[in-house]
């Protein structure tokens, strides 16, 4: 996830608002197809994101999504939102309906320069609307990759939404922030020249595309 170090470039106009809000649609439904596939079995499996398993991480997932609707409500200052709670009976459908709450909330912001409250990457200033879906569209991206290949499931985002979201993933800093416990994403790694842009994509926000679960060394790649 972007920290508040994160460069403000002009908002899109409204013609590349409207079409960064349909990409990540795009992209926060995609996560959800391989978190329909997963069983409460699956939910102690390891996954990319060091020390935490896929309960952790759908946990974590669900509460991200919950605190960016809230922000493009105009609640996003309030820190309960963006809680991490205990995944309910049914976590795959409470992760769908968290998924459709927050593409239903983008939904209502009608201006990329709209300034939203995102306390988990700064409490003193807020964000372009544009910025913040920027923001949860790598995020989720990435952690749509992260499940899939945790569950040994392919994974494919549409190449319009892996060109845009490359130099969105460029300019995440690759600074001490990735370090923390909590952080969605680790330092960067070096790509091969013939990576393709989802590989890209991963090394520079700190994920192995060769990664794969200990316990199933076969599984399906990305």
């Amino acid at each position: 996830m972007p920290t508040n170090t994160e460069s403000e470039s002009t908002p899109p106009p409204s013609a590349d608002f409207a079409r960064l809000r349909r990409l990540h649609a795009r992209a926060v439904r995609d996560s959800v197809t391989p978190v329909r596939r997963m069983t409460p079995d699956d939910l102690l499996r390891p996954t990319p994101c060091a020390a935490w398993t896929l309960a952790d991480l759908l946990a974590h997932m669900t509460a991200q999504h919950h605190g960016f609707a809230a922000a493009a409500l105009g609640r996003g200052q309030d820190l309960s939102h963006w809680t991490v709670g205990p995944l309910g009976a049914d976590p795959v459908a409470q992760y769908r309906a968290a998924a459709e709450h927050v593409i239903a909330a983008f939904a209502t912001v009608d201006r990329p320069d709209r300034r939203l409250a995102l306390p988990e990457f700064s409490r003193t200033r807020t964000f372009p609307a544009a910025r913040a879906i920027g923001f949860h569209l790598i995020d989720y991206l990435v952690h749509g990759w992260d499940v899939a290949r945790t569950l040994g499931r392919p994974y494919a985002p549409a190449p319009e939404l892996l060109r845009v979201a490359l130099p969105i993933a460029r300019a995440v800093p690759d600074d001490d922030s990735r370090l923390a416990p909590d952080s969605a994403f680790r330092p960067g790694l070096s790509a091969d020249h013939h990576a393709g842009t989802l590989e890209q994509i991963l090394a520079v926000l700190g994920r192995s595309p060769d990664w794969r679960p200990p316990s199933a060394p076969g599984v399906i790649g990305a």
